[in-house]
């Protein structure tokens, strides 16, 4: 792999992965990571481009952030994991998922998407205003191609059919917020699509998990200390 990523690591157990979102890091878990810490070996992941991890030189995509997390998983000699991820690192948890399903024991979802018509079009729209724009302005300020690449995988990604997630046979938790980004519909749309998945909106935005860690802990909490049917 051309990377070595930047994580932070606590807590012993089971291997709960964490996956934030786009343009941020680990430290947006900064509220999970000790509740979750008493209970399993959390391992809290900067993604490809993102904190302290390098670009590398690999294509920025969220298929690649999930061969990254496949590569990391092996690397570290972690067979199997809980996994949870917000956003973009929802997305990155689902890809890596239906690619890779033995190695997940429990996935959560929060916030995710299976295209670009998930997200509410007040969104939506100014990223791919932003990400034009910046597709200009990186042919002649190299600054702007990293902007360029974050915005990317937002535009067109993930692609995801719904009829794939049937296929799923992992226990599955779409926890979501009652004002979020992504559409209502969508968000239920996921949960209905893989068998047996459990769908849980707590109050709040987008950013539930800083904005509202009690329900939020105590919700993933609850879904990952039960016995899988």
């Amino acid at each position: 792999m051309d990377i070595q990523h930047c994580y932070s690591e606590s807590g012993t157990g089971d291997v709960l992965i964490l996956l934030h979102g786009n343009g941020e890091n680990s430290e947006y878990f900064t509220y999970q990571i000790d509740a979750f810490s008493e209970h399993y070996r959390v391992i809290a992941l900067d993604t490809r481009g993102h904190g302290k991890t390098q670009r590398g030189t690999a294509p920025f995509t969220l298929e690649q952030l999930a061969d990254d997390l496949y590569g990391f998983m092996t690397e570290h000699s972690i067979r199997k994991a809980h996994i949870l991820g917000f956003s973009d690192g929802g997305n990155i948890a689902l890809l890596f998922a239906l690619k890779h399903p033995y190695m997940v024991d429990k996935l959560i979802l929060n916030g995710a998407d299976l295209n670009t018509n998930g997200v509410k079009a007040s969104i939506q729209i100014p990223i791919e205003f932003g990400y034009r724009i910046v597709s200009l302005i990186s042919h002649f300020d190299k600054k702007a191609v990293a902007k360029k690449e974050m915005l990317g995988l937002m535009v067109g990604q993930p692609d995801i059919k719904p009829e794939a997630l049937h296929e799923l046979r992992i226990p599955s938790l779409v926890i979501v917020r009652t004002d979020d980004m992504i559409k209502d519909k969508h968000s239920r749309l996921i949960a209905d699509s893989i068998p047996g998945c459990r769908f849980v909106a707590i109050s709040g935005d987008h950013f539930i998990a800083v904005k509202n860690s009690e329900p939020f802990n105590r919700e993933v909490l609850k879904f990952l200390s039960e016995d899988s049917l």
